[in-house]
């Protein structure tokens, strides 16, 4: 016997230790999973070593199954696993659930049969006591039976689940218990052979004689053992019949064998290798090959302005990588950039490219996965969840746009993505490269910190000059018919000679939608989400109001719901309604919108890239989906309906958040032959973030902001921990909240931490839950740490079971 330590997939902070005593030890290998009991019921559990057994004063539990023949994930990668549960505050079972790929989690369930005799017993008690008839039993006489998932919600409830015992009891029904396997599953076809030994002489048919004949044909011409049996059946529909009659003669044999689901849909463009390096390329690169061949930690941080040539840094480097014979992990910060960058790794590399991304098929995804796993792809591109790809020996890490706050998973586990690509190089002995034209100011105090290497790409592919940028002030542009204007004539007369040049024009604004406001005329109160403390959006081409953040939809007709009038009119201004003024301004341009409404899947992403590099879209409009590592050629224009909207929200990243976002849509223009001109329309011309976006200044930017964070001790000369309060009664949250501070608070004084509020969230309400926070600060994350270890401790004594606490370690976003 020996026994396991196991991370099992629950709400359980440490390692559970399990027993094996059978004959298929061979099967256990660190990153398995099991099948184990716990409690009542069984769940997944993550094999993470092995132990001799030892004497014990209590019993351990056996495990009920393997359920893998090889590991899902390397154990190079489990110190990786401990570390991020411990820093996060998150359950180790709960991180390596979070990494692999959805659907591998197999656990106990319920389902509810109906008796026959339970048919008669509850239909009597139906129509004797309607009045006490729970829900539950009218379903229940029109299914005869509940699936796991809805005997599930049932069972949270008390009172529901004593109703269900009791009338299991009366024999009329059974709760069975059953075990819920995987979701995800290899996908397998049957391939044909001709069978090796000879078979005895047999009088064939025709059509077998013709399908034994087709078969070796088929092989001969092909150069394998099998090929697949869909492919001899399109070539003679008479085989289907003939393969079983031949298969029961021993002439030829089938077999089951795994077929990978493309991720790639159509094949991506191709880019051809650059015939020469510029000497910055050259300069950069003989800092990283070095560290990649020595297979040293180092974490670089690549500068390079717009249109400066990373991505042909990250294709050489990761060749060195599998030179070396190691693999290569890029990360970018979502779907639409993975797209553009996997095309080019993808001429450079070809089926050496794995993707792991929420755009790919839970299918797809795990055969990806599996790949990897088994060393057959030596790349993976993939978005924030990328970073737990089941790479052994990664000999490269990188992180394209750095700065991107979409790195940051702001809800269960709250990693973010680079700083653990970081930790992931330094425990796997690999270089990490960090790319952005504007990092992020942690970033670059690192670099002149000496924590990391500052490597810079000052100049364009081909020296090609920087867009000429100028600034409209909004407050100077008057427009009584339409109220705020959307267009300057500034901006709305360089779009007019830019079609009659036959270029094209991006149009910038970071909120999608129609109108971002419903307000009444009558009491003037806006409409707001049900569930939420948020307005609703209008989308006028679906005739729906809807929320950003749960995703409730109303119809766009509607009354007011304080005073019942009907006067509610749109306020405000989205990407829907941009497009719409464009098409009515310039009626025979070609105009496409690229935001989350009109990119619902990667094929429909892939559709308007594709447009707008064949020239088939003359201006595009889009929120910060295209402001990222986009290389459009042909756009010459890009205008920037309303620079400042982020400015004033209660964020002290606002600021830096404004700047990267003009500059990076800025270095959209200009990156072909011709030159690129930026106008910014602005109610604040002299805000920092816009003076520098403007004179393509980051160190001015990054200066100035520096002294701001400086002199109020915010990151990066201080680390933060946000403790989150949430549920659904709000008294109960702010008393929770104060509970908390008053108990931090002496505590803190001791270790010289800041507690900021407790306060109610900017956001105050979402998803029907009350939300409040309480901020700690402090220069010495250690610190910070025993703080919160302290607090934990403390949390049971709240007052109340119905609010959830939770710790948001480095937290990105403070709304």
């Amino acid at each position: 016997m020996i026994h396991l330590e196991v991370a099992v997939a629950a709400p359980i902070a440490d390692t559970l230790t399990y027993s094996f005593n059978g004959p298929n030890i061979t099967r256990l290998t660190p990153g398995v999973r099991l099948l184990v009991p716990l409690g009542r019921r069984k769940t997944t559990g993550y094999l993470l070593a092995l132990q001799e057994a030892g004497d014990t004063d209590f019993k351990i539990k056996e495990i009920s199954d393997v359920l893998d023949r090889e590991p899902l994930f390397p154990a190079e990668m489990i110190p990786f696993f401990r570390w991020i549960a411990t820093y996060y505050r998150y359950p180790i079972g709960e991180v390596i659930k979070n990494a692999l790929p959805g659907g591998l989690t197999s656990q106990s369930g319920r389902r509810v049969l109906l008796t026959e005799y339970g048919k008669k017993a509850l239909a009597d008690f139906l129509a004797c006591q309607p009045d006490k008839a729970a829900r539950w039993i009218h379903e229940l006489l029109q299914k005869e039976s509940f699936s796991p998932a809805h005997t599930r919600t049932l069972w949270r409830l008390k009172k529901q689940r004593a109703e269900l015992s009791q009338w299991q009891e009366k024999k009329c029904l059974v709760i069975e218990e059953i075990i819920q396997p995987s979701q995800s599953k290899p996908k397998t076809e049957t391939c044909l052979g001709l069978a090796k030994v000879k078979a005895p002489e047999v009088k064939l048919k025709k059509s077998e004689e013709k399908t034994v004949s087709l078969l070796a044909g088929m092989l001969e011409k092909s150069s394998q053992d099998l090929i697949p049996r869909k492919e001899l059946t399109r070539a003679y529909s008479g085989a289907r019949k003939a393969l079983v009659s031949l298969a029961e003669k021993g002439i030829i044999h089938m077999k089951e064998k795994q077929v990978f689901r493309d991720p790639f849909g159509e094949q991506p463009p191709f880019f051809p290798k650059p015939e020469q390096l510029t000497g910055e390329q050259q300069g950069v690169l003989a800092h990283i090959l070095p560290a990649i061949e020595q297979k040293k930690f180092t974490t670089f941080l690549l500068h390079g302005v717009t249109g400066s040539g990373k991505t042909e840094v990250y294709l050489q480097a990761s060749q060195k990588a599998l030179d070396e014979k190691r693999s290569v992990l890029l990360l970018v910060p979502e779907i639409a950039l993975a797209s553009q960058l996997e095309a080019h790794f993808y001429s450079r590399f070809g089926r050496k490219v794995a993707l792991l991304h929420s755009g790919l098929s839970s299918g797809e995804r795990f055969d990806q996965w599996q790949q990897i796993m088994r060393g057959e792809a030596a790349i993976v591109i993939g978005a924030r969840s990328a970073l737990f790809a089941p790479l052994a020996d990664p000999g490269l890490i990188i992180i394209d746009e750095e700065h991107d706050s979409a790195y940051k998973q702001e809800d269960s586990l709250r990693y973010q993505a680079r700083d653990m690509a970081v930790l992931r190089g330094k425990l796997q002995n690999a270089p990490v490269l960090l790319g952005s034209a504007t990092p992020s100011l942690a970033s670059f105090h690192n670099a002149h910190s000496g924590k990391y290497q500052l490597l810079s790409l000052k100049n364009r592919i081909e020296n090609r000059p920087l867009p000429d940028v100028s600034v409209v002030d909004l407050r100077e542009v008057k427009n009584k018919k339409e109220g705020l204007p959307f267009f300057s004539q500034e901006l709305l007369s360089a779009l007019h000679d830019n079609l009659g040049k036959g270029n094209q024009s991006l149009i910038f604004l970071n909120r999608r939608g129609y109108a971002s406001l419903m307000l009444c005329q009558d009491c003037g109160s806006p409409v707001k989400c049900r569930h939420c403390n948020i307005s609703l959006t209008l989308h006028k081409s679906r005739n729906l109001l809807s929320c950003h953040y749960c995703g409730y939809t109303a119809k766009s007709a509607i009354i007011c719901p304080s005073c019942q009038s009907a006067k509610v009119k749109e306020i405000g201004f989205g990407t829907e309604r941009i497009e719409e003024e464009l098409q009515n301004r310039f009626p025979s341009a070609r105009i496409a919108r690229l935001d989350r409404d009109t990119s619902t899947s990667r094929r429909k992403f892939l559709k308007i890239l594709k447009a707008v590099h064949n020239q088939e879209i003359d201006i595009l409009v889009g929120t910060q989906m295209i402001t990222k590592g986009h290389h459009f050629p042909h756009v010459t224009l890009v205008g920037i309906i309303w620079a400042d909207a982020g400015l004033g929200l209660p964020d002290y990243k606002a600021g830096e958040r404004t700047f990267q976002l003009i500059s990076q849509v800025t270095g959209r223009a200009g990156r072909g032959d011709k030159p690129g001109k930026v106008i910014i329309q602005t109610h604040q011309p002299d805000h920092y973030a816009v003076t520098c976006a403007k004179q393509h200044d980051y160190i001015g930017f990054a200066e100035k902001e520096m002294q701001l964070r400086n002199a109020l001790q915010f990151p990066p000369f201080s680390r933060l921990v946000n403790i989150r309060f949430s549920g659904e009664n709000e008294d109960k949250v702010k008393e929770a909240a104060m509970s908390i501070a008053r108990k931090a608070r002496p505590i803190a004084a001791s270790m010289n931490i800041d507690v900021l509020g407790p306060a109610s969230a900017p956001l105050s309400r979402l998803r029907n839950k009350f939300r409040w926070q309480l901020l700690l600060k402090c220069a010495d994350s250690g610190f910070l740490h025993i703080l919160c270890d302290q607090l934990s401790q403390k949390l049971s004594h709240t007052g109340s079971r119905s609010v959830t606490i939770s710790f948001d370690i480095d937290p990105e976003n403070m709304l």
